[in-house]
């Protein structure tokens, strides 16, 4: 595969001011400098830029197809570490697509999708985990994604991971040592501070585990479902939190019949809004469909907003609807709307909930009036609430990649079940095989431990051109 030169444009595809295609191979100075029409690109220095022509050679004379900038770069201080060119054209689509077909005429290869990234990998620049984070901070869609995948790609968990299998490294070299000595019954691995170190291994494994909830959270968003009985002001609270007229707002009860989504950016987290039908016993069939919808947005939703008002909704129907739907890893707030209208009877609403959810049961409790706008603020803050209570140190590695995330699950178990073959004095044999395990998992990781398969699903993620 490294033997062959490739080219793809590196810009995204559409019309634009500028574009920019990159080549890299052996024979990257070479393809580009023929088909180039200013400087010797064979002789001049890496890490320069020249203005020139690329043209098209024909038989009686050259066609110019654009005026270029070209930026060389000498291997091994390139991303790829091989040679490379970049061409900066005039951003159309066909002159991208002419130059493409010039450079591929004249040796060059299209690149498969992820292929330079994938060079880079593979020539030891980077490691797996980093080459991930370059496709994570392409797609990064907000602030805290963008930092994430940043520390990623400067070698946050590859620092981690490394010095906790260096660690485990020199313990396992030990164990093994000893099963070429089985028959002189010795021990070269001091049992307690292996069991010391596997404690220690143990917590930084299931705190990178911990932190993946917060990861996800921060790299895909955060699925809010607005949950309530029809008519409760769903549709109204969506509009006031997006400060436009999104869904549309009736008196007629089931006015929402499908489910409307739409991405608010708090403090840099996206959360995923979902107004969903209004959640009632019913004969119209299309309601019935978006009843059904609502409830398996509930099962999907990471947080629940339940509106309900004292004027059509009995505690026992927001009692009974809470523990119906009632999980530990779903934060349910209930949002009293119509405080415009609020009297004794609602403060006696609200006191019944308390008595009866509490605790454990519910986020919490917040009075607004959607129509009016109020309490509006509350609801943003309990959201920023979730946020930050994922969310461990400032300095702390977080876990985005549900592969890594596997990874360490794995790694956690078999560090485990090390700690259980100590305990239980089992065998030299058994206990290498457990600590060889869970060197491979964390090896996993990086890269360290891999195939073809593995590598082939990852990069076929990226875009073409990285």
């Amino acid at each position: 595969m490294n033997q062959d030169t490739i080219c793809a444009l590196a810009t995204a595809n559409g019309m634009g001011a500028i574009g920019i295609i990159r080549v890299s191979g052996d024979r990257a100075m070479e393809i580009v400098n023929h088909v180039f029409k200013g400087k010797d690109l064979t002789q001049v220095p890496s890490h320069t830029v020249h203005y020139g022509f690329i043209t098209e050679p024909g038989d009686l004379q050259e066609e110019v197809i654009d005026e270029v900038m070209v930026s060389v770069f000498r291997a091994p201080k390139t991303f790829t570490t091989e040679d490379s060119v970049e061409i900066s054209f005039h951003g159309s689509p066909h002159i991208a697509g002419k130059i493409l077909e010039v450079l591929t005429r004249n040796g060059c290869r299209m690149a498969k999708a992820g292929e330079f990234t994938l060079r880079a990998f593979m020539n030891g620049r980077i490691d797996l985990s980093q080459a991930e984070s370059v496709a994570d901070l392409i797609a990064s869609e907000n602030e805290a994604s963008r930092k994430v995948a940043l520390n990623q790609l400067k070698g946050g968990i590859t620092q981690e991971i490394s010095i906790l299998r260096g660690d485990l490294l020199n313990f396992t070299s030990l164990v093994e040592l000893e099963l070429d000595f089985a028959e002189e019954d010795v021990e070269f691995a001091d049992r307690s501070a292996l069991n010391m170190l596997l404690d220690r291994i143990e917590d930084k494994l299931r705190s990178l585990t911990d932190s993946f909830q917060y990861g996800n959270a921060i790299k895909n968003g955060v699925d809010v479902a607005i949950i309530g009985k029809p008519n409760a002001g769903k549709s109204t609270l969506l509009n006031a939190l997006l400060k436009e007229e999104r869904a549309i707002v009736s008196d007629i009860a089931g006015t929402t019949r499908d489910t409307i989504e739409e991405v608010l950016h708090i403090k840099g987290n996206a959360f995923r809004f979902i107004d969903t039908a209004g959640i009632r016993e019913t004969t119209d069939t299309i309601e019935e469909i978006g009843v059904r919808k609502a409830k398996e947005k509930i099962a999907t939703a990471k947080i629940l907003l339940y509106l309900y008002d004292a004027f059509d909704s009995t505690p026992e129907e927001v009692i009974a609807f809470v523990k119906e739907f009632y999980r530990d890893d779903l934060s349910m707030v209930l949002v009293h709307n119509k405080s415009d209208l609020s009297s004794e009877t609602s403060d006696a609403f609200d006191e019944r909930l308390k008595s009866e959810l509490s605790p454990g049961y519910t986020t919490g409790m917040i009075r607004i009036s959607a129509k009016q706008g109020t309490g509006i603020e509350r609801v943003l803050e309990v959201l920023e609430d979730y946020i930050q209570q994922l969310q461990g140190g400032e300095d702390q590695v977080v876990i985005t990649n549900q592969r890594h995330f596997e990874a360490l699950q794995k790694s956690l178990e078999s560090v485990r079940r090390v700690k259980s073959a100590i305990a239980q004095s089992f065998h030299t044999e058994l206990l290498a095989y457990e600590l060889r395990y869970a060197l491979e998992y964390l090896g996993e990781i990086s890269g360290e431990f891999t195939n073809d398969e593995v590598l082939g699903n990852i990069f076929s993620k990226f875009c073409i051109g990285k």
